[in-house]
């Protein structure tokens, strides 16, 4: 369909979506006209509400390239997420004049918790580099950017030399959607900056080097996949037994502030999330932490085995 490129064109100039999520977007909707094509349905108005459930039901039903793990229903759902915005372009557009879309069902998705670090961990992960190289110092400063002040790792990269007011205490993000935040930067995190800009950028910077804020050894921006890479170095010298991400950082920053007592629409602000929604998942994780620590410290929160415990 043409007016599938027209609906990418739309998301990557009128929508200003990241290269990763447009990706994503162009994915999905190649693979539907696909689906359609193959069934003779080549401009939209011929597009039906059975047409939509067939293609939901053919990606449910297949897998990965040639490997045999299925589809997640989280993968379902965002396609399905995808065609259904391609609709209501398509009506916005009057390119048709009904939305076969809008009575397919979203799959329902299992809830899925993040899995933030304990403070203990943070901080061992945070001593791990050597900050007596310029790498070392890099690394501790990235580390400690991305949990004092919970910053995606697109945002991270994409920092700039003066994006960071470190008189102020504050560092410009360019979030998702293209919307700006300020967010503040904590004692740590500063001062982690502050030796990295004076001791370690200067030996990587070059003439590619431009503003860019954290480089790698040939002095380009450095990416998400070096990050990552160095993360996972740094789990593994501070010994911690479980698989952490460069996303695990921002779980652990939402939760401890919140289990800190802030307010969970001021955490919202400081993620970026353009709903409180989306933040709430984080008080589901801290009210499973009250939980635990009640039932594990509690005299009288569980019947002991032998019917002991403290009177009542």
């Amino acid at each position: 369909m043409v007016w599938a490129d027209r609906y990418l064109d739309h998301l990557a100039v009128e929508r200003g979506l990241s290269a990763n999520t447009l990706a994503a977007y162009r994915r999905d909707i190649r693979r539907y006209t696909a689906f359609c094509a193959k069934r003779d349905v080549v401009v939209p108005e011929d597009v039906e509400e059975s047409t939509i459930r067939s293609f939901v039901a053919s990606i449910s039903a297949s897998t990965w390239g040639g490997e045999e793990r299925p589809y997640s229903a989280r993968s379902v759902a965002r396609a399905l997420s995808s065609v259904r915005s391609f609709h209501r372009f398509l009506l916005r557009e009057d390119a048709i004049d009904r939305d076969p879309a809008s009575a397919v069902m979203q799959p329902k998705l299992p809830r899925s918790l993040p899995h933030p670090l304990a403070v203990d961990e943070v901080v061992r992960l945070l001593d791990a580099p050597d900050v007596t190289t310029p790498v070392g110092l890099r690394d501790h400063a990235i580390l400690e950017v991305l949990y004092g002040a919970g910053l995606r790792i697109s945002e991270l990269v994409g920092l700039d030399v003066d994006d960071v007011d470190l008189e102020e205490g504050f560092v410009r993000v360019l979030g998702k959607g293209g919307k700006e935040r300020e967010v503040p930067l904590g004692t740590f995190a500063r001062d982690a900056v502050t030796a990295y800009l004076t001791r370690a950028r200067p030996v990587f910077a070059s003439k590619v080097s431009r503003a860019a804020l954290f480089l790698n050894q040939r002095g380009g921006r450095l990416t998400r996949q070096s990050c990552a890479r160095l993360l996972a170095a740094c789990v593994d010298a501070a010994g911690i037994q479980r698989r952490v991400t460069l996303h695990t950082l921002r779980h652990s920053f939402a939760t401890h502030l919140l289990e800190g007592g802030a307010d969970v629409r001021v955490v919202q602000e400081l993620l970026g999330h353009a709903s409180v929604a989306t933040t709430q998942i984080y008080t589901l994780v801290t009210k499973d932490h009250l939980r635990e620590v009640y039932y594990t410290s509690h005299p009288r929160a569980r019947r002991r085995a032998n019917g002991g415990g403290i009177a009542g």
